[in-house]
């Protein structure tokens, strides 16, 4: 049996995602996070095989700064990020921050389970354009930034700060931080 914690902001996302996992009788989600906080606490306490993890939580931190949590724990569970979120910065910096796999949430059923069966036995799991974009910027290590990330540097060397950023482009700070990551 696979032990899952759930960690996501979204309740529509959390109930879906424990409804698909329900159908599978060796997954078992343990418990359900709603900030990176939280997912850090439920990982330490409950013991989970595997942490579901969304990247933006609307917070201060994010699900990257969790992941580092929680893998610094004495016995991490597996970090496995599902998300929205697709640049090189947020993927990069999941995978910095420890996480065993990425997967957008517009993968499959099949793909999400296969994924957090493999976590679970310690491989990787990134979906197919993930791996691929990866593997792309490791063979040819040129720093780019994305046009988002441009903004925000612009915006910085102006001297604006994370909220006025944030404001002005009508984000999170969370996102104007991982922007600079």
């Amino acid at each position: 049996m696979i032990r899952i914690v759930l960690a996501d902001d979204h309740p529509v996302v959390r109930t879906g995602l424990r409804a698909m996992l329900a159908g599978d009788p060796d997954l078992k989600v343990i418990g359900e996070a709603t900030t990176p906080d939280d997912a850090a606490a439920l990982a330490a306490e409950l013991a989970p095989d595997v942490v579901l993890m969304d990247l933006q939580f609307g917070a201060e931190q994010t699900g990257a700064d969790a992941t580092r949590r929680i893998r610094a724990l004495p016995a991490p569970p597996a970090v496995l990020v599902l998300t929205n979120y697709d640049t090189d910065s947020d993927i990069l910096g999941a995978v910095e921050a420890g996480a065993s796999g990425y997967l957008l949430k517009d993968a499959p059923p099949d793909e999400l389970i296969a994924a957090i069966l493999a976590a679970a036995a310690g491989e990787t799991a990134l979906a197919p354009a993930i791996a691929g974009r990866l593997l792309a910027r490791m063979r040819s290590p040129q720093p780019t930034l994305s046009a988002r990330e441009t903004q925000v540097l612009r915006l910085v060397a102006d001297g604006a700060t994370n909220n006025d950023i944030a404001a002005q482009l009508h984000i999170s700070d969370a996102t104007v931080k991982s922007h600079l990551v």
